[in-house]
């Protein structure tokens, strides 16, 4: 069954094993993604039992405008960082992706400079850039994201999306010239 029948049926029907499904289908990534970003196991399975609850308790919400698993990914994404704000931890949001960067290979024709860093200069280069150009940065090349999705994810137009990325690209490429110019030569 398709993520939409499954919740059109819940709705219909209330039954527990609509919910399961979904839960089984969607636990290890949200649990995965939890973890990247809270960077600690009991944290992490905390939140995901937290997420689960705000899903099941806001199931009547969706509406079917996103894929449901850029819907659960948005409500995942969102639960983590006000937990880190509440932790005041903003500035290790993505220290787990900075010790294991991106791996850039698949992206080369989107962007071969930034696929042409190499690891240690790209942990360096991500460590450089403001929370928000590394998320979209993370977002697109290391969770593959559409850019659809992450317009979604964040309430905002592809457009804008595909502005902040080239943004966001440009800085990380600036940041890398300055940096390790000499090496490159």
């Amino acid at each position: 069954m398709e993520d939409l029948e499954i919740i059109l049926a819940y709705r219909e029907k209330r039954h527990a094993t609509c919910f399961r499904l979904l839960h089984d289908r969607y636990a290890a990534k949200i649990y995965s993604k939890a973890l990247t970003m809270l960077r600690d196991q009991d944290e992490a399975q905390d939140a995901t039992q937290e997420i689960f609850t705000k899903i099941f308790l806001n199931l009547g919400k969706f509406q079917g405008q996103s894929k449901f698993s850029t819907w659960v990914y948005s409500v995942t994404y969102n639960f983590c960082i006000d937990k880190i704000r509440k932790e005041k931890r903003s500035r290790e949001l993505f220290a787990d992706e900075l010790e294991n960067p991106p791996d850039l290979e698949a992206d080369v024709d989107d962007d071969p400079e930034l696929a042409a860093m190499q690891v240690n200069e790209l942990r360096t280069v991500l460590s450089k850039l403001g929370d928000a150009d590394r998320s979209l940065l993370l977002l697109k090349y290391k969770d593959g994201m559409k850019i659809k999705d992450i317009a979604d994810l964040f309430g905002k137009n592809e457009s804008a999306v595909k502005m902040q990325i080239m943004r966001a690209k440009e800085k990380a490429k600036r940041i890398h010239q300055d940096l390790f110019a000499a090496s490159i030569k």
